[in-house]
């Protein structure tokens, strides 16, 4: 089913009803982009219960096709992603006995890579810095969007191919309150996120998206996450898969962890000295798939 790009073509007695209902511009589509929010937003545990979130920690291993072997293998390729409110995120990987990190603090970011015993920081390209400032952090684009100053409206309901098979999806755009537009794809059936693309700049040539698909949720401490993200970028580029072992909620993140990896102050090494409850997620409520700096990190 086609979305209505071309909406401008219907009289304007139809687009003013149209935009008056706040229901965009979706062909067949019976509700507003503020219902299928809302019911994305109460399925994956409710606005209360995300905003007592402060941290999370994903830890699991990813597939690349752009790694060289072993680094593809799941033991060979380790990840773990921190992120702190408002939009913190630090995310570690070991491959083949060597470790990267990003970093990014809320308003800097950093690169380190060590090579050899021989680690080398760099500071965030100004495009990677713009991307990440752009980040939702914790929630994602959807939950809690309206106190963020992003507008939603709905322009169709599309196919999405998932690991499952072809699901259908209302197609959300969301206009950012720094002036981005960026695209969400829910779940009819689940209301779930299946697929959200964003935009990034690159030092030469036409910007590029960002596409992400979610699958494999599971309940951990009452809201709904994603244990399978596969993160693209442009045409045809084999995306990058992340599956996720463990999720812990609000565990005790330094604000250091965040600073740059070069500073003394920074926190270095594994995690923070904290006993986490292990966490065994329950199975997923549904069978359908559903459900980033730049390769690798979850927005």
């Amino acid at each position: 089913m086609q979305a209505c790009r071309r909406w401008g073509r219907a009289t304007m007695a139809v687009a003013l009803v149209v935009m008056a209902l706040g229901a965009g511009c979706a062909r067949g589509a019976k509700l507003s982009a503020a219902e299928i929010v809302a019911k994305n937003v109460d399925t994956r545990g409710g606005l209360e219960a995300w905003r007592k979130i402060q941290t999370m920690v994903w830890t699991g291993h990813i597939e690349s096709a752009n790694v060289p072997a072993p680094g593809r293998q799941f033991s060979g390729l380790k990840f773990t992603l921190e992120q702190k409110r408002p939009n913190k995120t630090r995310m570690e990987i070991v491959a083949a006995g060597e470790k990267s990190v990003r970093v990014f603090g809320g308003a800097q970011g950093w690169r380190l890579r060590l090579a050899h015993g021989q680690p080398q920081v760099q500071p965030f390209t100004p495009q990677e810095l713009k991307f990440a400032q752009a980040g939702h952090g914790i929630d994602g684009p959807l939950i809690d969007s309206a106190a963020k100053g992003n507008s939603v409206t709905l322009e169709g309901v599309d196919e999405i191919v998932t690991e499952i098979g072809a699901r259908k999806a209302y197609h959300l755009n969301l206009r950012l309150a720094n002036g981005d537009n960026e695209d969400v794809w829910v779940d009819m059936e689940t209301w779930l996120d299946l697929r959200y693309d964003r935009p990034a700049d690159v030092p030469a040539g036409a910007p590029r998206r960002v596409s992400t698909t979610y699958a494999d949720y599971h309940t951990v401490e009452g809201v709904q996450i994603p244990f399978v993200v596969e993160t693209g970028v442009g045409p045809g580029a084999t995306p990058d898969k992340l599956l996720i072992d463990r999720v812990t909620l609000n565990a005790p993140l330094d604000d250091s962890t965040f600073e740059n990896p070069a500073d003394p102050r920074s926190r270095r090494g594994t995690l923070p000295n904290f006993a986490p409850r292990a966490l065994v997620p329950t199975p997923p409520s549904t069978s359908a798939g559903a459900a980033s700096d730049e390769r690798g990190s979850a927005p």
